[in-house]
Formats: structure tokens, sequence, C-alpha cells
């Protein structure tokens, strides 16, 4: 078997990590420039990232769907990567949270064209026996852009930036990855195959990966959006220069536990590793609820979570690869996005809007709650699941 990846992947992975290098210089600030430089409150904030997420995912069905019809994966990945870096860096003029809203919404379509195809062109790419990997790899490259971006950020308002020109400025990365994607990724690895494609029945997909879907959607809705725990860290004190450091420390633990958490699912397999992931969330949300204010309490938790919901990052897309057979994949991964990604859209607004009437106390608990819901379900459904992965 297989035990190196291929140049795809690593392509892909760098695309990942310019990309979010580009985004993650905006996200960190932007609960902060929407609630202080344009007067928005919490739940304009969960609004905002429900609304993005929400677009994203009904678009990465969609684009799914196309790549299994016969539409050429690369393009669509090409196509959605450059709207995005098209559309971020105009945060930079935005002089009210409706303009931030249509950006972002911008933003989002690019993620939701992309993210599908991309994923389908990794599973294709590998053997099963080192999909985990595969993904644990994209998914590290993904999160070390996003520890990077913040840093160059912080650098950048160190030196005296405006906030606006640092926004402005994250089209350099992104234009990296425009030129990566034309000239570096394959176009033959990734050819559509001439045979008719079936369709996709839910009914006769595998237990686990229904399981999956169904319980991620759960999992959506009790979904932290790290906006708000950057609310939360500045609430405890936090100074807003020191916000793109403390993202880049979150992320630069995703990029350490992704790559092992993948290749622990090739040979653990791929349940044990996102139940693992799934609960340690459910303690971490707790101390967030009780938590006290303090330096060391809000770096130690923010980058602990940060680990647990990258643990099971890449074992649950491994999971999808591993039992949709190819001619359905993108299909595939496009519901699974869709579910998540709707049900982000009314568990961020309702994150905001328990924060606001009762206290971020409250909110941080009722994550806690779902979590636990959607951990047991997934159990529960797939007990006694022991069929071989399509190679």
């Amino acid at each position: 078997m297989p035990s190196f990846l291929p140049r795809t992947v690593i392509i892909l992975g760098l695309v990942s990590l310019l990309n979010d290098a580009g985004s993650e210089m905006i996200n960190p600030l932007l609960p902060l420039f929407l609630t202080i430089t344009l007067g928005a409150g919490p739940s304009i904030v969960g609004l905002i990232e429900g609304i993005a997420e929400a677009t994203a995912s009904i678009l990465k069905l969609v684009s799914g769907w196309l790549a299994d019809r016969g539409w050429s994966a690369r393009r669509l990945v090409i196509g959605g990567y450059s709207f995005s870096n098209l559309a971020r860096p105009l945060i930079s003029l935005a002089n009210s949270w409706g303009v931030v809203i249509a950006l972002r919404f911008c933003d989002r379509i690019g993620k939701g064209l992309r993210t599908a195809p991309r994923d389908v062109i990794i599973s294709n790419s590998v053997d099963a026996s080192i999909r985990g990997r595969a993904f644990g790899f994209h998914r590290a490259f993904d999160h070390l852009g996003a520890m990077i971006g913040p840093l160059i950020a912080f650098a950048l308002l160190q030196s005296g930036m405006p906030l606006r020109d640092v926004f402005l400025v994250s089209i350099v990365p992104g234009i990296g990855v425009v030129v990566l994607l034309v000239y570096g990724l394959p176009k033959q690895e990734i050819a559509v195959a001439p045979k008719p494609r079936a369709p996709l029945h839910w009914n006769r997909l595998d237990k686990r990966v229904k399981a999956l879907v169904l319980a991620s959607g759960g999992l959506a809705l009790a979904t932290t959006p790290e906006a708000f725990l950057v609310l939360w860290a500045s609430a405890g004190g936090l100074e807003i220069v020191w916000v793109p450091l403390l993202w880049a420390a979150a992320h630069a633990i995703r990029a350490l536990v992704a790559a092992p958490a993948g290749y622990l699912s090739d040979s653990l397999g791929r349940m044990p590793i996102v139940l693992t992931g799934w609960i340690a969330r459910v303690g971490l949300l707790m101390v967030f609820a009780v938590s006290p204010a303090g330096t060391v309490a809000i770096w130690g938790l923010f980058i602990a979570y940060a680990a647990a919901t990258a643990f099971s990052e890449g074992a649950e897309r491994a999971l999808i690869g591993d039992f949709v057979p190819e001619e359905q994949r993108g299909t595939a991964f496009g519901i699974y996005h869709l579910l998540s990604g709707l049900l982000a859209l009314p568990g961020a607004v309702a994150f905001g809007v328990i924060w606001e009437a009762f206290g971020m106390q409250y909110a941080f608990i009722t994550a806690a709650v779902i979590t636990v819901v959607a951990a047991v379900s997934l159990l529960l459904l797939t007990r006694g699941q022991t069929a071989q992965p399509i190679h």
C-alpha cells in the first residue's frame, strides 16, 4: 500500500495554507471591527457568521453534485478560490455591517464552490489506507495558514497600520492562491470518467455516513463560532492587539493536531477519533461557562478548544471517502457540508441571542448539552458496523 502523498494533495495543502493566511488576517479582527468600529451587537455577529456558513454549505452541495455530473472539479476549485480572494479584501471599504454581510456572502460563495470538489479530488487521489493521512495533511496546512495570517496582521498592527489597511493587504496571499492553482494543480489526476453517473440515494448510503451527516448537523447547532470566542476573550480582558496572536496560537495547535489525528484514524478507525474530539468539546464548553477571567485561562482554553475541534476533522472527511462510491462522493461531501452549514446559521444566531438575553455562561452550557446529544447519537447509530471501506 502507498505511504506517500501525491502531488495533488500537496498542492491543495499549500493552496489552503495561502488562502487561510489571507482570510485569517481578517477573521480574528472582524468581530471587533463589527462591534467597535461599526457598532454591531453579538446577535449581529452571530447573524453574519451564520449567513456566511449557510451560504457556503448550500453551494457545497451544488458544487459536489456538479462534480459528480461531469463538471471539472479543477475549474470549480479554481473559480471558488478566486472569487473568495477577490471579495474578501473589500471588507476594508465597508462602512456598515450590512456591507460586511454582503461581502462575507460573496466570500462564502467562493468557499461553497470549491470545498466539495476539492474534497473529492483529495479522496480520489489516494488509496483508502492513507485517506485519513491525506485529509489530516490538508487540514494541518489549512490551520498552518490560519496561524500565519494572524501573525502577519499582528505585525502590521504593531507597525501602526490601520485595521482597514490590514484587511486590504490580505489580497497578496490571495494572488498566490490563484497562481498556484492555475500552474500547480495537475489536470490529468482529476479527469472525469466518461461512464454514466449513478444518482446518490440517501437510503443506500452506508449507515456510518448517514449517522455522521446527521450528527454533524447537530454538532453544527452547538459549534461556538470563533467570533464569539474572541468576544469572550475580550470580555475577559484581552486587549485587541493580542487577538491575532491568540488566533495564531489556536491554529498552530490545530495544525499540530490535525495530521497525527488523521494518521491515527487510518490505524485505530475513524469513529474513535471522531467521538474523542466531540466529547472533548463538551468538557471544554462547560469550562468556558465557569472559567475565571485571566490571561492564562483565556489562552489555555482558547487553544484547548482549537485542538479538540481539529482532532476529528480529517477522520470525518476520510469516513465519507471510505464508504461512498467514487462517482457519488461529490454529492455526499456536499450533503455533509450542507447540513452542517445550514444548521450553523440558527446555531450561531441562537448562541448570540442567549448570550445577550441570559449571559455567555448559559450560551456555552447550551452548546455543551447539544454537543452531548450529537455525540451520543453518532455512537448509537454506528454500533455494530464493520464493513470494509471502498477503495
